[in-house]
């Protein structure tokens, strides 16, 4: 009798236990996907954001034709994209593109006292700043889950629920180069 005791005791602090552990896994994937989400705010303001910089800049610069359409493409990748490692990758390539374009303003000295021109120029450095917030914290938050399904005996019962690593966000290496200024 007290040896089936031991045993139930011995199960329920088990079952306790992966319980607690797979509660655990859907609480730091819940904050990952929030944190994505936060990110994901973000990119849309600065998408929204991007068709009147570009007609603002246009109006200056009507011969840089390839520059805007490289900025709509790579919108449009971003808007198209479907998975979060899809979204990254679209964002690192357009935000090396918009810098393209906000190098673009060098040459234009009447564009940069343009009163639209850095009203957008303001809202979009608002927006990056904001961008780079949610990106910090959605890697930290993407860290700890990580961490949290390799590390033993988490794997186990990850593997067991089918947890599955979440990407980190990174630097796209055409964003690592910064844009030449040539005058």
């Amino acid at each position: 009798m007290i040896v089936l005791g031991v045993i139930l005791g011995i199960i329920v602090l088990l079952g306790l236990f992966f319980m607690g552990k797979y509660n655990g896994f859907i609480k730091l994937h819940q904050k990952v996907k929030n944190a994505w989400s936060q990110i994901d705010v973000q990119l849309q303001k600065r998408l929204d954001l991007i068709p009147n910089l570009v007609e603002v800049v246009k109006g200056y610069a009507k011969h840089e034709k390839e520059t805007f359409e490289d900025v709509v493409k790579a919108r449009n990748t971003y808007i198209n994209a479907s998975s979060v490692e899809d979204k990254i990758a679209a964002e690192g390539e357009l935000g090396a593109i918009m810098s393209k374009l906000m190098m673009l303003t060098e040459n234009y000295p009447e564009l940069k006292a343009n009163t639209n021109f850095l009203d957008l120029q303001g809202q979009l450095k608002e927006i990056e700043d904001k961008i780079g917030f949610a990106r910090q914290f959605y890697n930290d938050t993407t860290s700890d889950y990580n961490e949290a399904i390799r590390l033993f005996p988490g794997n186990v019962i990850a593997g067991i629920f089918n947890f599955k690593e979440e990407p980190l966000f990174r630097t796209v290496e055409t964003a690592r180069t910064a844009p030449q200024i040539k005058f």
